[in-house]
């Protein structure tokens, strides 16, 4: 599998903020988000060709008791359900960061420990209509067609033999996205705990999170929701490899 880059930092975001993680990341995705941070594992994927060996060997030499596979989207490669199966070997934590459109049933049991899904708002489109245009491009077409997936969402909320622990992260712009949000959760209509819900304001730099968390940490707090900080942006900014 194609992977964009493996390095060693702390967890910025969700539930396990702060704890020193061992980071996979794979280089494509099958959606093309417009404010994704990561565009050279998405947009533009570029990395290596690693076996699953090969990654292992890599994460081991960390001192860390905690992996986070991420992307890009790494369920669109078959080959990570055998690397959390080799990893699990080694006692590890595994955190699997995903957009929730695809699933693999090779995933062994018991093989997640926490599942970081994210499903897509439409805030999320590409917005790469051309001037004059009737219609988008293709790039927003297959995102839009993509990017929900109401049945994999429902396997991600309801697998309790592959999945120990999961939350729900997402991307919030405006106050708009939180009524959509909404509707989605009962959509899915899986019993989701408000405590698995984590709203992260969307942007990549320390001044736009903060005017974003404001506003956002007050719906968190009347609505019951938690508030997602972006812990590795505040400490070295938006930078590969942190």
């Amino acid at each position: 599998m194609q992977i964009s880059e493996i390095f060693y930092s702390i967890q910025g975001e969700g539930k396990l903020a702060g704890v020193p993680s061992v980071f996979v990341r794979v280089s494509g995705c099958n959606l093309r988000c417009v404010w994704c941070d990561t565009p050279y594992a998405s947009w533009n994927a570029e990395g290596s060709e690693m076996s699953v060996a090969q990654v292992v060997t890599e994460v081991l030499k960390y001192r860390a008791s905690h992996v986070v596979l991420t992307g890009g989207e790494p369920m669109i490669f078959k080959e990570i359900a055998l690397l959390i199966r080799e990893l699990k070997k080694a006692d590890l934590h595994i955190t699997v960061e995903t957009a929730g459109t695809l699933w693999l049933d090779e995933i062994p049991a018991g093989g997640i420990d926490l599942a970081s899904i994210s499903p897509k708002l439409s805030n999320s489109m590409p917005r790469l209509l051309a001037p004059g245009s009737a219609k988008g491009s293709i790039e927003e077409q297959n995102h839009e067609r993509q990017r929900i997936n109401i049945g994999v969402l429902k396997q991600f909320a309801t697998n309790i033999s592959t999945i120990k622990a999961r939350q729900w992260k997402f991307v919030i712009s405006q106050e708009q996205d939180i009524v959509e949000m909404e509707a989605l959760l009962a959509q899915l209509n899986a019993g989701i705990s408000k405590s698995d819900v984590l709203l992260m304001p969307e942007g990549t730099d320390v001044a736009t999170l903060a005017q974003r968390g404001r506003w956002l940490a007050e719906i968190c707090k009347h609505r019951g929701y938690r508030f997602c900080p972006r812990l590795h942006v505040e400490l070295y900014g938006n930078k590969r490899g942190t």
